[in-house]
């Protein structure tokens, strides 16, 4: 098969010409390995290649609705057994961790028939919006090969927008998936909390914050994966209603006349690119002509404070990570990145009355964001601030990162934590991707639709995000906007 053939496809294609004869599973996977090999040394996305794991499995048979579609697995969680799992840190990567399993959700996609060949870059411990771990070196987009595939899910979708497979498996717990979306043309979808697995060792990941699912470039191929995914696993802490009907058959109904809220403005009351602007007002046109109600309005709660709340809880995480990796390969600090281990030290420094008193809060904004929903289907806002930065630009200054490393060496993390120079570097971060943390939150559905180019070529998602259980009627509207205004035939011109 002719790669101009190849990427013609999407998942749900590929699997039919599968079924039909008309291809096999072997020559789709050969196809994809041709293709990665001869892009990755420009995007450094795909970091662990595991081509025979794929040849052996399809040599031991496959079935499944996505029977032989080759695929790439995050090098974040979503383990493979026998595989390197890095998690983009240098701790990791020095004493070659191996998986001793597959994740129930990787389980799950080789049940559907998904055949994965290789695990892609993701910042360390996916502490980032953007892809650049010193393990690894920085993953490039592949609209602009100078830019960010943003993060932390940015080596898959890099791999996903160069077309190399039509899906890669992410996680969102700030945005991962739907930042590298907005970022890379791609369709990038947050499932609710608990609905899909984070097993078989643990059932969710920061109180539910972070979840599973997956890049693509077609709205069907995300809805039918999520349809072969979801569900309880043994532990569950949540176990949800099923859909009404299947997220395939949600895609293929158009959504009744909805009443859709907008902002423009960003939540930490920092600038908004006028592209980023601009999706919004083109999606909102977009929406009224196609018979929904828009008007602009913001849920009303202290979005600063949240962000914080977000990011407190992230440093608590982070520092217990740190912690448990330094045991599992006993390495020291120059195992971890100095970025990580200033945000490892905020945590430690953190009292646990105050973290109780962050995840409290969570309550009020999913009570603050029920009361919107009550008025509106869905709220819409830019995906991100701005489009995709140059690769180093969100680099620690130099200065920073030198005095971090002093103090954490002579054992004064505490000292720089109640500085507040990392909360400060932390929200700066933020306001790039200031508008994607609330849905994690409160645990709702969200998804970055591909709807803007900018004027310079680049990609730029808007989001819209719902309330809990309306992962149906988000990829309802998702399917009738790619019907109105497609990009699956855009193609980076890498």
């Amino acid at each position: 098969m002719k790669f101009e053939e190849y990427r013609k496809l999407d998942a749900v294609a590929m699997a039919e010409l599968v079924k039909a004869g008309e291809v096999s599973g072997e020559t789709l996977l050969e196809t994809a390995i041709q293709r990665a090999e001869a892009v990755n040394g420009q995007l450094n996305a795909l970091i662990h290649p595991l081509y025979d794991h794929a040849r052996r499995q399809l040599a031991d048979g496959v079935s499944g609705p996505l029977a032989g579609v080759p695929m790439l697995v995050k090098d974040l969680f979503q383990e493979i057994e026998g595989a390197p799992h890095y998690q983009g840190c240098k701790a990791l990567k020095s004493v070659d961790y191996r998986s001793p399993h597959d994740a129930t959700l990787v389980r799950r996609w080789k049940a559907a028939g998904l055949v994965p060949f290789g695990r892609t870059n993701t910042p360390e411990f996916g502490s980032k919006g953007i892809t650049e771990p010193e393990a690894f070196g920085a993953s490039r987009n592949p609209w602009d090969t100078t830019r960010t595939p943003g993060g932390s899910s940015g080596g898959s979708a890099a791999m996903v927008a160069a077309g190399v497979v039509p899906v890669a498996g992410g996680n969102d717990g700030g945005g991962s998936i739907r930042i590298p979306a907005a970022y890379c043309g791609l369709f990038g979808f947050k499932p609710g909390r608990g609905r899909t697995p984070w097993g078989p060792e643990i059932t969710e990941a920061m109180h539910g914050i972070a979840v599973n699912h997956v890049l693509t470039r077609s709205v069907r191929d995300s809805a039918l994966i999520l349809d072969l995914t979801h569900g309880e696993e043994l532990g569950s802490l949540f176990r949800l209603a099923p859909p009404e009907q299947s997220y395939l058959e949600s895609v293929r109904t158009p959504p009744k006349s909805l009443r859709i809220g907008f902002t423009k403005e960003s939540p930490l009351g920092t600038p908004v690119d006028p592209e980023a602007v601009k999706a919004v007002e083109q999606a909102a046109a977009l929406l009224r002509d196609l018979g929904h109600e828009v008007e602009e309005a913001r849920p009303d709660m202290d979005m600063r404070q949240m962000c914080l709340d977000w990011l407190y809880v992230w440093f608590a995480q982070c520092a217990a990570i740190v912690d448990t990796v330094r045991r599992m390969t006993g390495c020291g600090l120059e195992g971890f990145e100095p970025d990580t281990l200033a945000m490892a030290a905020f945590g430690r420094a953190l009292p646990a009355d105050q973290y109780a008193l962050c995840q409290g809060r969570w309550q009020q904004y999913m009570i603050a964001l029920d009361r919107y929903l009550a008025r509106y289907d869905f709220w819409l806002t830019p995906s991100v601030a701005r489009p995709p930065c140059v690769i180093g630009e969100n680099d620690t200054p130099a200065w920073l990162q030198s005095s971090l490393k002093l103090a954490l060496r002579v054992g004064a993390g505490k000292v720089v934590a109640k500085s507040g120079q990392i909360e400060e570097q932390a929200l700066k971060s933020l306001e790039v991707t200031p508008f994607t943390q609330l849905a994690n939150i409160t645990g709702v559905p969200a998804m970055s639709v591909p709807l803007h180019w900018c004027d310079n070529g680049l990609p730029l998602g808007v989001q819209f995000v719902g309330g809990h259980g309306d992962e149906g009627k988000l990829f309802s509207l998702a399917g009738q906007l790619e019907q109105a205004r497609p990009w699956f035939d855009r193609q980076a011109p890498l």
